[in-house]
């Protein structure tokens, strides 16, 4: 049950798998051709007796006659029961989650939405046919999502991209349609592409040329250099305990402007950061600008990364979007352990896991957390549970800070 997806280059191809109501189609096909059989090896097979003959002839042609009838009528139930078949696994895909009556759908979604034949024709083993584009079932859930998602597509192919306003793509995300579908159209030059050149790297890790959209604002040169509290945990420190091989590459999950990936780069480690505009600031170009890489996707998304590459995770409140708000999961425990199940997936054999400064909203938070990387049996290199002032009125809140080494499962 559910769908089955191949990967093709960015996109993502969606398969109905069988049912169990196609076991039971199969099953009464074959207890129909069986029957059928039957029927025509005694038409067939039966020879009468000479005196018998004129009789056995009428009865022939009326046996003849019934097989007939009883074939056209299994023939007939087999085509419903198809039909049946493919309208159940239809609506069960859920790849119809738009109302396709509605006038104002653009034809650029209706293109990408189509299904496309097999470009080998039909699947052997599934029975399949056709394929059709990925793009999350939760937008035609949602009026507003869906007419976000209109303006999205709204675009006369292989021209120039609609204007949208800013934060549109930030709040189809938040909304839960993720991944977005691709477009055939080309994208406009933002402000910062046309503000001046760059500065050289490595200056640039803290001195980017100003953006008109966000300046240089989220940058903090302060940051794992000094502890505050202690939570607060030192790079070199960290990277200390990485063990043979050191740490070489790592991902930075919900990193804002990139000041993690900015001091692990001084250090010769190259950072993937996942980042997502908010409030308008484009914070993906403020990351490239400082010569970072950052790569546009939430926590609720499957991780677009080989199984066991990163020597480092660095995760601090990103743990608390392990869902997208629309789809009504954030701060569930399943949410949680998904994001858990694939951070352990993409980091390597011996890697390392820094949780950092995690606010711990309520005990029952901290302990679904502290339970769910129990299971995981990682080495606890660092674990510290304490209080941070959070503003100038002294207010304390708790917060958790933690180094964990994935363990060697082979």
């Amino acid at each position: 049950m559910g769908s089955v997806s191949l990967k093709i280059g960015n996109g993502t191809a969606r398969f109905n798998r069988a049912t169990l109501c196609s076991s039971a189609v199969h099953l009464l096909m074959l207890s129909s051709i069986v029957t059928t059989n039957l029927f025509a090896f005694y038409a067939f097979t039966y020879s009468p007796s000479h005196s018998d003959t004129s009789s056995s002839l009428s009865h022939s042609s009326k046996n003849i006659s019934v097989i007939s009838e009883h074939v056209a009528l299994i023939l007939r139930e087999i085509e419903e029961s198809q039909r049946r078949l493919r309208q159940i696994e239809r609506d069960l895909s859920g790849f119809d989650f738009f109302d396709s009556s509605r006038r104002n759908i653009p034809p650029e979604l209706h293109a990408y939405l189509a299904s496309h034949p097999l470009p080998l024709g039909r699947d052997a083993r599934s029975g399949l046919t056709h394929m059709l584009s990925s793009v999350s079932h939760q937008c035609g859930k949602s009026p507003s999502a869906l007419d976000l998602l209109t303006q999205y597509m709204s675009y006369k192919a292989y021209s120039s991209c609609p204007s949208l306003e800013p934060g549109t793509t930030q709040k189809l995300i938040s909304k839960a349609c993720e991944p977005l579908p691709r477009r055939r159209c080309r994208t406009k030059p933002s402000g910062s592409a046309q503000s001046g050149s760059r500065l050289p790297f490595p200056q640039s890790l803290w001195n980017p040329s100003p953006l008109p959209s966000t300046g240089t604002s989220g940058i903090d040169k302060r940051m794992w250099v000094k502890p505050h509290w202690k939570n607060d945990f030192l790079i070199d420190d960290v990277l200390g305990l990485a063990g043979s091989g050191g740490v070489k590459i790592g991902f930075d999950i919900g990193g804002g402007a990139g000041n993690f990936a900015a001091r692990m780069a001084e250090r010769n480690v190259t950072v993937v950061t996942s980042v997502l505009n908010s409030g308008g600031k484009l914070m993906n170009e403020l990351v490239a600008a400082r010569g970072l890489f950052p790569i546009q996707i939430t926590p609720s998304q499957n991780f677009p990364f080989y199984d066991g590459i990163f020597d480092l995770v660095h995760i601090s409140s990103a743990l608390d979007e392990g869902g997208a708000p629309a789809m009504g999961m954030v701060h569930r425990p399943e949410a949680l352990e998904f994001l858990m199940f694939d951070i352990d997936r993409i980091i390597r054999t011996n890697g390392l896991l820094w949780i950092d400064n995690y606010h711990c909203s309520s005990d029952e938070r901290r302990q679904d957390l502290t339970r769910i990387i129990e299971r995981f049996k990682y080495k606890k290199l660092k674990w510290v549970v304490g209080e941070k002032e959070v503003n100038s009125g002294g207010q304390m809140q708790v917060y958790l800070s933690a180094i964990l080494q994935k363990p060697n499962r082979g």
